[in-house]
């Protein structure tokens, strides 16, 4: 077992302390003090240098010493902590100090507060934060070292989950297996859960008993929608329902018979067919009578279309002529205005004169600067007005050849023009002879139109039309008697018909309640299905709370078995029967948030420790504060550091006093040298110790 010793504690300006150092020569010690004189504030120290908290677990609490209205009492000092181990035969020093830091700008005659710094050592060498964590925790883990220091860490600062974790990984945590083999009872649980933990079967069962619930509570009404949803069908029997159907859709077949003999009446029929057969015979008349007058205005009335069609042609002709006279005049206009700028240009360069002045050579050689001869002077000048009298000739000439073009192509453009405007006028003429070509033949078409011979007039006609006329009003009067027993046919057929919907109606509504029937027949057996299944499920829900029962009476069995004192209840049984996860400690029956003395509470705080260590393979400084509660402390193999608010003078054994008093000079000396002591933190004589 690795073991960790406090050898000293020494505290400078924390929490008050100006200055302790606590010597325990590596054995265990009572620290005396009275109240508020800061006994506790050692665990506090001690666990700050290691940890940076206080015994409470707390980050956020005071390190600097406080006046009486809660304020910084003095600012500028350093709040060091220096705690030495002996950690398996190894001396080890861990120093934490904690100091304002104060800087002073320029310009400023006082510094100013800015925060503070955290410096750390290690065996006194200074060290970062990070190597000073990591060598702290190189000896043992924060959590574990805390539930090994303080006998009241367990029950008072960790949760009842942490403490439940804690107690299942020292006993061990018992399989599904191991427990069911516990009970015979269980025996089916295994089969019933298949591959899924207790837990996950629990909330199978619990969603499904949900979902049940609500679809019992659901079908009741449904079954009552649905009777109160059936018809009355008390006085309706279905044979007798069908037997008057089949009779009235029997009578209705027979009217619609005799309906279909009445509108295909034979002599009705008869008398539309000869009125077909006169109109044949009138339009045959008609043909006879008009056929010498139509043919010859149909054949005038093709010549005028013929005309006309022509006169359009002509008309086109024209347009396309005039687009392209136009199209000439353009043209024509371009190539005078292109002789006209030719002319322009003919006469600008035929004015030009040589320049004699541009062209004076230089009398002296550019080469060597003596004076030429007048002759090759002369010579030069020559040629100078022969090369411009030939550029002035060559530019003449192509302008001249330029101009003949453009006015040969003048001219073509007006001669075409002219032949253009010669055909406009034939073509006029024409558009004007066709036009009273139409005209005349608009007249003639006319004229055999009103010469085409009325039918009316024609006594074959007028006889077939009369006759015509007869046949007519014989057919109406037909139509209007047969129409009367139609409409008398057709009534008796609505009525029948009407009937058998009103029976088809009645025989619905049977089928209506023999459906609504095998509805309620189905929801009554879907609720005995349901309800039974439920009950299963109760079953199944009591097997798992009987498995978590048993778990709870093994477990906690296995976990008491591991302590000397203190014991612990993991579940309470709720009001429903259901199970509720706890960690209750307990000693003698007594629950240790609920009556237990300060006594029995530090002992069962310490058979944890005893326990815990021995699971950790591990034993650290333990500071039971109010050690005075109890009498005798119950063996532990860790070193203790026993926080002691000392008796008064009077209440110490009889020879106690005496030997204080012999010590200091009397009674009245001892008591008051007793109680100057207790007004501050002190480690007393072993006898002393012993004594109190």
């Amino acid at each position: 077992m690795k073991k960790i010793v406090l050898v000293s504690l020494t505290l400078r300006n924390f929490k008050g302390i100006r200055e302790f150092v606590l010597e325990t020569g590596s054995e265990s010690v009572s620290v005396f003090g009275d109240n508020a004189t800061g006994k506790t504030t050692l665990f506090d120290g001690f666990v700050w240098a290691l940890f940076g908290k206080d015994s409470q677990n707390r980050t956020d609490f005071e390190i600097k010493g406080l006046d009486e209205l809660g304020l910084v009492a003095e600012h500028g000092l350093q709040h060091e902590v220096e705690a030495v181990l002996m950690v398996d035969r190894r001396r080890r020093s861990f120093k934490k100090v904690f100091a304002e830091k104060w800087t002073r700008k320029r310009g400023q005659a006082t510094a100013d507060f800015s925060g503070h710094t955290t410096d750390y050592y290690v065996d006194g060498v200074p060290v970062k934060q990070g190597q000073y964590k990591a060598e702290v925790d190189g000896l043992i883990s924060e959590d574990i070292f805390k539930l090994l220091t303080s006998p009241s860490y367990f029950n008072e600062v960790l949760k009842p989950d942490a403490r439940r974790k804690v107690l299942l990984e020292v006993c061990g945590e018992m399989t599904d297996a191991e427990i069911i083999a516990g009970n015979k009872q269980l025996a089916l649980l295994a089969d019933i859960m298949g591959d899924r933990s207790l837990e996950d079967h629990r909330k199978v069962i619990a969603a499904r008993r949900t979902e049940i619930n609500k679809e019992l509570e659901r079908i009741p009404v449904r079954i009552d929608e649905a009777r109160r949803s059936m018809p009355d069908v008390s006085d309706l029997d279905s044979e007798l329902l069908q037997e008057d159907i089949d009779t009235l859709r029997g009578r209705v077949d027979a009217k619609t018979a005799e309906l279909q003999r009445i509108q295909s009446g034979s002599e009705l029929k008869t008398k539309e067919i000869r009125l077909r057969e006169i109109n044949a015979e009138l339009t045959d008349i008609k043909q006879h009578v008009q056929a010498g007058g139509l043919q010859a205005v149909n054949g005038q009335r093709n010549l005028l279309i013929q005309l006309r069609g022509e006169a359009s042609e002509l008309q086109s002709r024209i347009s396309s002529g005039q687009r392209e006279a136009e199209q000439y005049k353009r043209q024509i206009a371009r190539a005078d205005s292109q002789v006209k700028r030719l002319r322009e240009e003919w006469s600008a360069v035929d004015s030009l004169q040589y320049p004699v002045h541009e062209h004076q050579h230089d009398a002296n050689c550019p080469t060597c600067g003596q004076a030429l001869p007048d002759d090759q002077i002369q010579d030069a000048q020559d040629k100078a007005l022969e090369a411009f009298n030939l550029d002035k000739s060559r530019r003449l000439e192509r302008i001249s050849a330029d101009g003949k073009i453009a006015a040969a192509e003048k001219r073509n453009l007006e001669d075409a023009l002219k032949i253009l405007e010669g055909e406009f006028a034939d073509l006029q003429a024409q558009v004007t002879s066709k036009a009273a070509e139409v005209s005349a033949a608009e007249a003639t078409l006319q004229s055999l139109q009103t010469e085409v011979a009325d039918p009316g007039d024609d006594p074959e006609y007028q006889a077939k039309q009369q006759e015509a006329d007869a046949v007519r009003e014989e057919i109406e009067q037909l139509n209007f008697a047969a129409s009367d027993a139609i409409s008398k046919v057709q009534s008796e057929i609505r009525l029948l018909r009407s009937q058998v919907d009103e029976l088809e109606a009645d025989k619905a509504k049977l089928t209506t309640v023999a459906a609504t029937q095998k509805r309620i027949t189905e929801l009554a057996d879907q609720e005995r299905k349901l309800a039974a299944e439920y009950e299963q499920l109760e079953h199944e829900l009591y097997l798992t709370e009987e498995f978590t029962r048993t778990k709870v009476s093994m477990l906690e069995s296995k976990i008491n078995r591991k302590f000397k004192y203190a014991r612990f209840r993991l579940f309470e049984e709720q009001v429903n029967g259901g199970l509720k996860d706890v960690c209750k400690t307990m000693y003698n029956g007594v629950p240790y948030e609920g009556g237990l003395n300060n006594a029995a509470r530090i002992n069962v705080g310490l058979d944890i420790i005893n326990t815990l260590g021995e699971h950790y393979g591990f034993s650290a400084p333990i500071f039971v504060d109010n050690a005075e509660a109890v009498t005798q402390l119950i063996d532990t193999k860790a070193q203790l550091i026993r926080l002691v608010v000392p008796p008064a003078f009077g209440s110490l054994p009889e020879e106690v006093q005496e030997e204080l008093a012999k010590q200091y000079g009397g009674y009245d000396e001892a008591k008051a040298v007793w109680r100057d002591k207790n007004k501050r933190l002190r480690l007393e004589h072993k006898d002393i110790q012993e004594a109190i």
